[in-house]
């Protein structure tokens, strides 16, 4: 595979884009945008996702989907609630067999279903993977360590898309546990929110350790529940993205959960966490535990303050009054 298509010319599309580059790949990067599109191709910079990093020439710019579909490999790029539209699109002139791979973390709220689901709805001719792990767009494109992970059904594919994307700074691991990774992917958002309430709340890192290590419990049964593996939630797209998205305001769930605790209304915490997956993701989430039985009482609490349910000291009170239990 020589060439890549990178679909979402957002941060995180083009910090991909600027890997594929490196990797040596013949990269075309799709946005919707046309004004947006002609300042990268303009000024080889997206200042408004990435000030300051530097595009390379070779690296081409467009709003005609087609000519990214033409790739031998596709990286789709774009907010999960987003991406059955675009899959939709793509299924129209992308070449059947075409790999499409799924960059994306969350669970589209309007039908449940995770990522690689939808996917396969919208484009059942092109096999389906998954790339999640700890990454800030910024860090992956001022080319800084990073190590994800790459799941496919096809263990084959996944190896070989893995080394296609390789390169010194970004560090591939590839697996067939499509599930495991995307629901690390999707669940530890939700997760991030919470922990951004209680540092804006002021509760300290004690409270900070507790809802990363009790919130992990939480995915990880969840998770066994619909059948992902216990050692991919202890990798990268699990445990790594977990701690990852947990203390730092670079994430955008935690910073929509910062803002959240520390007094602003919805709509100004969405103000500071622009695309805050998890927010989509936490109702859709918490009913998918309960269809399985699985206690998620942290992922729980996210939902009903954003449903305004509960208060954030409310829902901290009725989490800290749950009765006594052993640690499982």
């Amino acid at each position: 595979m020589a060439s890549c298509g990178v679909l979402g010319a957002g941060a995180w599309g083009t910090a991909l884009a600027l890997v594929a580059c490196r990797a040596g790949l013949d990269t075309t990067l799709w946005g919707r945008d046309a004004q947006q599109v002609g300042r990268i191709r303009a000024e080889r910079a997206n200042p408004a996702y990435l000030p300051g990093v530097a595009l390379p020439e070779g690296l081409a710019a467009t709003t005609d989907l087609s000519a990214a579909a033409r790739a031998d490999f596709v990286l789709a790029v774009v907010p999960a609630q987003a991406l059955r539209g675009v899959a939709s699109a793509l299924a129209l002139v992308a070449r059947p067999g075409t790999p499409v791979v799924v960059c994306a973390k969350g669970i589209e709220r309007a039908s449940g279903l995770l990522m690689s689901e939808v996917a396969a709805e919208c484009l059942p001719e092109h096999p389906a993977a998954i790339l999640s792990g700890p990454s800030f767009a910024d860090d992956v494109a001022r080319g800084l360590p990073t190590a994800v992970t790459l799941a496919a059904h096809d263990g084959a594919l996944a190896q070989r898309l893995s080394g296609q994307l390789a390169n010194p700074g970004f560090r591939l691991y590839h697996t067939t546990d499509m599930r495991g990774v995307e629901i690390g992917g999707a669940a530890k958002n939700v997760l991030a929110i919470a922990c951004g309430i209680a540092a804006g709340r002021g509760l300290g890192a004690s409270a900070n350790a507790a809802l990363v290590a009790r919130g992990f419990a939480e995915l990880g049964r969840f998770a066994r529940a619909y059948g992902a593996r216990a050692e991919t939630l202890m990798g990268l797209s699990g445990l790594g993205d977990l701690v990852l998205t947990c203390a730092s305001a670079h994430s955008r769930n935690f910073a929509f959960g910062l803002a959240l605790g520390r007094g602003e209304s919805l709509a100004g915490a969405i103000g500071h966490g622009k695309l805050a997956e998890g927010a989509h993701t936490a109702p859709v989430l918490v009913e998918m535990a309960r269809a399985r039985g699985v206690d998620m009482p942290i992922a729980a609490a996210v939902a009903d303050i954003l449903s305004g349910k509960v208060g954030v000291d409310g829902a901290v009170e009725a989490l800290l009054a749950r009765p006594p239990k052993a640690e499982v």
